[in-house]
């Protein structure tokens, strides 16, 4: 059979929705547009609308589309090695290790290729190293859609299709006392994200973390904290458990890792990552060259700008001006940095659409939380127009 798979005629937005309808797994609700470019906080649709992105991939962009850095890293990179596997060493896996361990202050690096499989080798690892088969997790959490993230996953139509999973005990977020109650003789670890992204911004007391510290310092039960969506400036510190001051002793990474490219993390403390040898754990393309030069110059491209203190002022900024909007639709706002939820009176699916009809890219979850995760490049000329936006519809 012929296969003809070249992308040498642009396509308009009806061919590429007959084509999806057609050749793609129907496994995802998308919105009636085309993303043709993107850069910056603006994306261009095929037929020319550009919209200002506040979803950036699910907060993958932390340093905008495009970014010159990182897409001349990935030409260099791609012109001498994009992949070898890990039967061998490369400079760029080294480089990129030493410089996660030094910013998470953890001893150890697993590469993987997203925040699922960087969730899934935490739960191995923390199986291995306790010997130990159940996990507590959060109600409301959202950790990933392979079977073992999926069993720390709350939500049951996620879940309930694919049962029996791996053993799982939900306790209320932000009650560190229902852990402690949770905790039994098989208990291998408890699994947490500092902030709650997918379950609507949902932001902890300050002593939430801390307490859960100790209490698995006490119980002896392994500490991991899901850092996918929160990490590299997204919450106005480099990760968000900064926040508490405190170190996991499993982390997980994804997203912005790779400044758009895919990749992920799992990294953790000596005496946990001594747990996995040889042949316990592994990926084919974790880590290749390409990814860990697109996550290397990412990484510098935060630091060089000062995104992380841009992620805090600009968040600031955008909680300010949503403030304005009408109290009797606005029931709360959330955030730290430039992760913030503001919770509707009303389901915001229908806000979304109004808003992309206006030019803006909005994220609706739990059914009436509108989560804010642009580029932390975003301008505040940027941030006005969509609050605008917002006030109209």
């Amino acid at each position: 059979m012929a296969v003809n798979t070249a992308v040498n005629k642009a396509l308009k937005y009806d061919d590429i929705v007959r084509k999806f309808d057609k050749y793609i797994f129907d496994t995802y609700t998308r919105q009636p547009v085309a993303i043709k470019k993107a850069c910056g906080a603006v994306v261009t649709d095929v037929d020319g609308k550009e919209y200002i992105d506040c979803v950036a991939g699910i907060a993958v962009n932390n340093v905008g589309h495009c970014h010159p850095a990182v897409v001349g890293a990935i030409k260099r990179q791609v012109e001498q090695l994009i992949h070898v596997s890990n039967l061998y060493y490369t400079e760029q896996q080294a480089v990129l290790a030493e410089g996660l361990v030094n910013l998470t202050g953890m001893d150890r690096v697993f590469f993987c290729n997203s925040g699922t499989e960087a969730v899934e080798g935490a739960l191995k690892l923390a199986r291995k190293a306790t010997g130990k088969k159940e996990f507590i997790a959060a109600e409301h959490a959202f950790h990933g859609r392979t079977r073992g993230a999926l069993s720390v996953t709350h939500k049951e139509k996620y879940r309930k299709p694919f049962e029996p999973l791996a053993p799982a005990v939900f306790v209320p977020y932000n009650d560190a006392d229902a852990i402690r109650a949770a905790i039994n003789e098989n208990t291998a670890g408890v699994i947490l994200e500092p902030i709650q992204g997918e379950g609507g911004v949902i932001i902890p007391s300050d002593n939430y973390l801390k307490e859960v510290r100790e209490i698995c310092d006490e119980k002896n039960v392994l500490l991991i904290l899901d850092e996918v969506q929160t990490g590299f400036g997204r919450t106005g510190k480099w990760f968000a458990s900064e926040h508490s001051g405190i170190r996991a002793d499993i982390m997980t990474t994804a997203k912005a890792m790779g400044g758009g490219f895919p990749m992920g993390s799992m990294l953790a403390r000596e005496n946990v990552a001594s747990k996995f040898v040889r042949g316990d754990h592994a990926s084919t393309f974790g880590g290749n060259a390409l990814a860990c030069a697109a996550a290397i110059a990412t990484i510098d491209v935060i630091k060089k700008e000062k995104l992380v203190e841009r992620s805090e002022e600009m968040g600031k900024y955008l909680i300010q001006k949503l403030s304005t909007l009408d109290k009797d639709y606005v029931k709360e706002i959330r955030g730290k940095g430039l992760m913030v939820g503001m919770e509707l009176s009303v389901k915001c699916e229908d806000i979304v659409s109004k808003a992309r009809e206006r030019g803006i890219l909005l994220n609706c979850t739990s059914e009436s939380v509108l989560r804010f995760v642009p580029p932390l490049t975003i301008t505040k000329e940027q941030l006005d127009k969509v609050v605008g936006v917002l006030d109209e519809i």
